[in-house]
């Protein structure tokens, strides 16, 4: 008895920490198991090969050493996956955050200087914060306005930097003295006769091996393999010089002894009048990571059919941030380029990414020299696949084919983050995606209905999309007009629906009487309420009348709250045409009837034949 209370206690007490856990870390902690493990170690080699290079030339691109990238792709790694919401996504470095970084902090700080160290690990922190606020106060719908197009264009417009920034080692050339897309051009232009030729044909093998294996053998890392043939020819260029001098051995510069990434604890060292201007400059960040993560984590799980909370994975990201400032890591988000290997890897649960992180700990510290010797020429080639990769002219031209409107911000948010500072263009790429959305929500359809015959099975069509004179398609009733009303009528929209309905009361031939199909009329505010005071005013004030067929609840409780419900009157509401026609078709004026030649409601088949008025041919 006491040998079962004990086991009852320990099975009890084992299930309340796995409660626990799975409150902490989320639900996938009770689907972990040896099958799972093994698979996760599998697919977090695969990541660990991954981030090695990415994390190198990323960290380059971003202004700071190698080992920085590193370190971002060990502390946030870990931290998101574990505190995140999805279970296959790999934070780490990217190409757009590093990019961001370098360009909001260039005019702070000089790349690669202790202070730009400093900086960089100070505003990382700042973005964490604001990322787990957004989360915390479940405002993850945020994310919803950053428009994919003002996304896309920032993304090919850093496709664009990213190629320029890279010309310099490309060529072997000495960094540019100014910073800017444009004087790093000018700069290259005016040294052209000083390119190296070895750390070009450096460049190009890398890139035609990295393209080769990425075309014939997709799931092979070739970044990696790129690097590897770089490195070795990298080492006997310098082996050979002296035997074959061809080309000077200092044509190849390289990158260097790279530190183990052991995550070292390091508080941030700025000085508090550089706190303004760092805040803006982590609110820009901000956007664009949260851009970032909330679309790659969407991505992987509609892939994975996985549920994503925003909320959550915002204040995973959040975490991973502010943790991996102090430990000497820039700022980090989801990564497509390993999220999506990890997942078809064969990952199961998110300590995937732990074993990615954990292994590179273990490949650095086993190939510290071997990553010494790589040829800053191959990073650059690899940094311009990747620009190349990103532009995605086939994405441009099927968003120029789809909406000139969507290709009109992109286009506007790639000019801006090449000309301008990053954080501005991407506020004016949200900003133009919010304008194009009111003007397109500023004019909802108003659309004109009738009917398509008289046979039994006779369908209301759009009498704007059909021609008038075609056969079965009948006339207008000349005293009842029936207007389907699509979209939300709020304080942008008034103007444009005030001056149809005008129109309409008008016109030569005025139809007194109006039903307002509603159903596709989600939404209206003081002012959409107010219109239709004033409409319903001006109707009876010409002897006709206002009605609705099936309003919607939402615009019904607002009709409520404002009184329009007591002076339309409950009677004037419909909840089908037939009754609606019905019901109003007795108010209609019978010496117009008398004489209509229209008659296409049933109701008017009660008439007496239509007697011409005098006058009439």
């Amino acid at each position: 008895m006491l040998k079962r209370m004990r086991a009852d206690t320990q099975t009890h007490g084992a299930a309340n920490w796995q409660r626990a856990l799975a409150r902490l870390f989320g639900s996938w902690v009770h689907a972990v198991s040896p099958a799972t493990l093994r698979a996760d170690a599998m697919a977090g080699l695969l990541g660990a090969v991954l981030v090695l290079p990415q994390g190198i030339a990323f960290a380059m691109l971003a202004g700071l050493p190698p080992e920085y990238g590193l370190y971002t792709a060990v502390v946030p790694c870990i931290v998101a996956a574990l505190f995140g919401s999805s279970w296959h996504v790999m934070s780490g470095p990217t190409n757009a955050n590093s990019l961001a970084l370098f360009a909001m902090l260039s005019p702070l700080a000089f790349a690669f200087s202790p202070a730009y160290i400093q900086l960089a690990l100070a505003v990382t922190v700042m973005v964490g914060i604001m990322q787990w606020l957004i989360g915390a106060l479940r405002l993850g719908s945020l994310a919803n306005f950053i428009s994919p197009a003002a996304l896309f264009g920032f993304t090919s417009g850093a496709a664009i930097l990213i190629g320029v920034y890279a010309l310099p080692d490309l060529l072997g050339l000495a960094p540019a003295g100014h910073h800017g897309a444009a004087a790093v051009l000018e700069h290259v232009a005016s040294q052209l006769s000083h390119a190296q030729p070895a750390a070009v044909l450096i460049a190009a093998i890398t890139a035609l091996v990295a393209w080769g294996i990425r075309y014939f053998k997709p799931r092979w890392p070739y970044m990696l393999l790129g690097l590897v043939a770089a490195t070795a020819l990298s080492w006997l260029w310098f082996h050979w010089a002296s035997t074959v001098p061809v080309l000077p051995a200092k044509a190849l510069r390289t990158v260097g002894q790279i530190a183990t990434p052991w995550p070292r604890f390091e508080l941030p060292h700025i000085a508090w009048s550089a706190v303004p201007d760092l805040l803006g400059l982590a609110f820009a960040l901000t956007i664009v990571a949260l851009g970032q993560a909330i679309s790659i984590a969407k991505a992987v799980a509609a892939r994975s059919g996985q549920r994503i909370d925003a909320n959550r994975e915002f204040r995973g990201q959040g975490l991973s941030n502010i943790v991996g400032g102090f430990f000497s890591c820039y700022v980090s988000c989801g990564s497509m380029n390993r999220s999506m290997p990890n997942l078809q890897a064969g990952a199961r649960t998110p300590l995937a990414a732990v074993f990615s992180a954990l292994l590179l700990l273990l490949l650095v510290a086993l190939s510290s020299s071997l990553l010494a010797q790589i040829p800053m020429a191959a990073l650059a080639a690899l940094l311009l696949l990747v620009a190349i990769a990103l532009l995605d002219m086939a994405r441009w031209r099927q968003l120029f084919r789809l909406s000139r409107t969507e290709f009109a911000v992109a286009l506007a948010t790639l000019v801006a983050t090449v000309t301008i500072r990053l954080e501005m263009a991407i506020l004016l790429g949200t900003l133009l995606s919010l304008m194009s959305f009111l003007y397109r929500t500023s004019k909802p359809a108003m659309r004109t209905m009738g009917f398509d015959g008289w046979g039994p099975q006779r369908q209301f069509v759009v009498l704007d999309d059909v021609q008038r004179s075609a056969p079965h398609v009948l006339p207008e009733c000349p005293q009842l007009k029936l207007l389907r009303m699509e979209g939300e009528v709020y304080f942008g929209a008034t103007q444009h629906v005030a001056d149809t309905l005008h129109a309409l009361r008008h016109a030569p031939h005025v139809q007194k009487h109006l039903l307002v199909m509603g159903k596709s009329m989600n939404f209206i505010d003081l002012a959409g309420a107010e219109l239709w005071e004033a409409e319903l005013t001006a109707r009876r004030a010409i002897g006709g009348d206002l009605y609705f067929h099936r309003p919607r609840p939402e615009v019904i409780k607002m009709w409520k709250t404002t009184g329009f419900t007591r002076l339309l009157g409950p009677e004037h509401q419909f909840p089908d045409k037939r009754s609606a026609i019905a019901t109003i078709f007795s108010k209609l004026d019978r010496s117009i009837c008398s004489s209509c030649t229209a008659r296409i409601f049933w109701e008017c088949q009660s008439l007496p034949p239509a007697t011409p008025r005098s006058g009439t041919p």
